[in-house]
């Protein structure tokens, strides 16, 4: 997709320098060349009129569009320089230089001015506040549909992990002769469903009075502790109501891979990969396809998404990744939390990507579900 909010005759500024490294933690320990000063501003504006216009850049189109004050010829040097450091190449001979991964980097760590975004963080705001009635799942939905639409990349979401989660109550209900459901209310308004199976038809009156029984022995603990102690809880509990006891030893007796989903669960939420099919690097239907089947993978991505601990935006770029199928987009991403709970919230799109713009928003969105899950 083209950015550009700048008239095609009006040379641009080129990136000024920041010598140490803007909040959020973005550095992934790679080992940066040292630039010149003048290396740096090239750098900047090579990285920003690729990511405005997806074509390569030559010493003479960065002379016109940014106010260096020098010949192309220094520039062009400079371009050089930065080739043999590994942050520009070439895509063939006679075109001008990209940025590389580790440019983008660099950038990332050392250049990026995140940009006020007023107008989009009050946006934000209010898609989230309207979504906040529905309940955690709901305003992920929202967030992931609200970062997709303003940044122009694929929004993504990663639900808490639930294990540290504390249970609010248990509510047992008949689907069939043979089922029953399992509704587990937690913390912050999360629902879970298990199904169980059963070998006789429980009266509604027994699982009324096993909702009670179960919540009342139950409820006020995480599921981290209720599964450890799950035996020690219902050992001796005894309901007269026909029925009770069969429901009671599934419990005892299977509490493990009741609350087994617990442990390892997070509910990804992704937006529609449509929003990425206007990019040039998907132009071509193999890159395209391989874009989709990614988000089919979504062991995958909470793999990849799992580590992220740090406070502040999380960048990972290209090979950061360390996984092949993710070698040509960047991952944004920023922690939320959910009472005691932690999870995810960002964008995955192409490595050519406006980092400042993506940073604040996503950064922005995390801080904004945070404030409103009690």
């Amino acid at each position: 997709m083209m950015q550009s909010n700048v008239e095609a005759n009006t040379p641009r500024s080129p990136v000024p320098r920041r010598k140490t490294p803007p909040r959020g933690g973005f550095s992934s320990g790679a080992v940066l060349p040292e630039l010149t000063d003048r290396e740096h501003e090239v750098l900047g504006a090579v990285i920003d009129s690729f990511v405005r216009s997806a074509t390569p850049s030559g010493s003479r189109k960065l002379v016109r569009e940014y106010e260096f004050g020098v010949s192309s010829a220094t520039i062009r040097n400079a371009m050089a320089d930065l080739e043999r450091k590994g942050l520009l190449m070439h895509p063939h001979t006679s075109a001008g230089r990209l940025p590389t991964d580790l440019a983008y980097r660099y950038y990332v760590d050392h250049l990026m001015r995140r940009r006020p975004m007023d107008a989009e963080r009050q946006r934000v705001r209010a898609e989230l506040e309207d979504a906040y009635v529905g309940g955690v799942d709901d305003i992920l939905a929202k967030a992931v549909r609200v970062l997709t639409l303003l940044t122009g990349e694929l929004g993504l979401a990663v639900g808490p992990v639930l294990a540290g989660a504390t249970l609010r109550r248990i509510e047992l209900v008949r689907v069939s002769a043979e089922k029953v459901l399992i509704v587990l209310t937690l913390e912050s308004g999360l629902v879970r469903t298990v199904y169980v199976d059963v070998e006789s038809v429980l009266p509604r009156e027994t699982l009324q009075a096993l909702s009670s029984a179960l919540s009342e022995r139950l409820s006020g603990d995480t599921l981290r502790e209720i599964t450890r102690t799950l035996r020690q809880r219902l050992g001796d509990l005894h309901l007269d109501a026909p029925g009770a006891q069969e429901m009671i030893n599934i419990f005892v007796q299977g509490g493990q891979e009741i609350f087994e989903w617990a442990r390892t669960e997070s509910d990804i939420h992704l937006g529609s990969p449509t929003v990425l099919a206007g990019q040039p690097e998907f132009t071509e239907g193999d890159r395209l396809r391989s874009l989709l089947k990614l988000t089919e993978r979504r062991e995958l991505l909470a793999e990849v998404l799992g580590d992220r601990k740090s406070k502040g935006a999380h960048v990972t770029i290209g090979q950061e990744h360390g996984q092949p199928e993710l070698d040509s987009l960047t991952i944004v991403t920023a922690n939320y939390e959910v009472g005691n709970l932690q999870g995810t919230v960002g964008v995955i799109g192409p490595t050519r990507m406006p980092y400042d713009k993506v940073v604040s928003l996503v950064d922005w969105t995390s801080e904004m579900l945070t404030r409103l899950t009690p």
